[in-house]
């Protein structure tokens, strides 16, 4: 009797579709011995999985294995006794931890797949506000010549290495943005949960949770890169933005949850903030209403800071490294664990 895994990944968007190479290298990574079922029905890369297509579900029952976008909570629930592993290929998988918890059901993420395009993102974002461009983007679309402004320092340009960089979260991604910081000659400073793990060599000190506050008084960016987690909800709020240094740069590529936009939009109003650059929202899409779309010192960006065109190399890298593992009974690289959310 084969085995059988199941690929739901013909992503509605191209930039995240798998590949014909990557179906034919799961295949042959696999093995005559079992079935793959590829799902034709689109699917979407955003989220964590939902509910799971009709198609997906009905393919899951007696299935060992599941790749796609999140992992569904219709698969899980109907895979429970034959499914052994899911992989998502998004680092999101908040929806489904109440069904997969007692299940037996390995769940592996994409977490770090993104790290090299956000923290270039990251980059762009604080040059963004540390040279002006924001000013120079806005005068450019009125055709002003604001030169003067510059040179009278009513627009104030730091060197990147004169600014103070704290990351929220140095897992995959906040470690990316780390190196680069470091590269660049920035202090950099972090908090993790677990900080005895530590971070990439350069990072002036790692603390935990509890030592938010002294990170933001002590960052002129503050980049949030945190996965989220009910405990996580929130975190930077009103007391942490009223401790940033005056000038200070909020970035958040993490997840909408985890800043308080209202609190962000008082600082940015009182002129205490030099600006923020924000990926993610509470609400996706942004709603046409919400002040921050007009907002002079914050720039929009459609969650887009993992698009690249090497999605597929690294995603096809750990998807096929796991198979390995699997087959060989091996240790799962990018194991969730379903308590902590992540």
């Amino acid at each position: 009797m084969s085995r059988r895994l199941v690929l739901d990944l013909r992503a509605q968007r191209p930039v995240w579709r798998v590949p014909p190479d990557v179906v034919a290298a799961v295949r042959a990574a696999l093995g005559p011995e079992w079935e793959m079922i590829e799902i034709e029905a689109p699917v979407s890369s955003d989220g964590d999985g939902g509910a799971g297509s009709p198609e997906a579900v009905a393919a899951a029952r007696g299935a060992e294995i599941y790749l796609g976008f999140g992992a569904p909570v219709g698969v899980v629930v109907a895979g429970r006794g034959t499914l052994r592993w899911a992989h998502s290929c998004t680092a999101g998988v908040g929806a489904v931890l109440p069904a997969l918890r007692g299940s037996g059901i390995l769940l592996t993420n994409s977490a770090g797949v993104h790290a090299e395009p956000i923290a270039d993102w990251v980059l762009a974002a604080i040059a963004h506000f540390a040279k002006g461009f924001d000013a120079i983007v806005r005068a450019q679309a009125e055709r002003r010549w604001i030169q003067r402004a510059f040179g009278e320092r009513e627009i104030r340009v730091r060197e990147l290495s004169t600014l103070r960089l704290g990351i929220v979260g140095l897992g995959g991604i906040g470690s990316a943005v780390a190196r680069r910081a470091v590269a660049l000659g920035m202090p950099v400073a972090g908090i993790r949960r677990r900080p005895e793990r530590g971070g990439p060599p350069g990072v002036a000190w790692i603390g935990g949770g509890s030592d938010l506050g002294r990170l933001a008084a002590e960052s002129d960016v503050l980049v949030i890169a945190a996965p989220r987690t009910p405990q996580s909800d929130g975190a930077v709020g009103r007391a942490v933005l009223t401790r940033l240094p005056a000038g200070g740069i909020v970035i958040n590529v993490s997840r909408g949850a985890l800043l308080d936009e209202q609190a962000l939009l008082e600082r940015l109003d009182a002129g205490a903030l030099r600006g923020a650059a924000l990926d993610v929202f509470a609400t996706e899409p942004l709603p046409p209403e919400h002040p921050l779309w007009t907002h002079p010192r914050v720039l929009v960006s459609p969650h887009v800071s993992p698009v690249t065109d090497r999605f597929w190399e690294r995603e096809a890298g750990l998807i096929l490294e796991n198979i390995r593992r699997y087959l060989a009974g091996a240790t799962l690289v990018n194991l969730v664990d379903p308590d902590a959310g992540y």
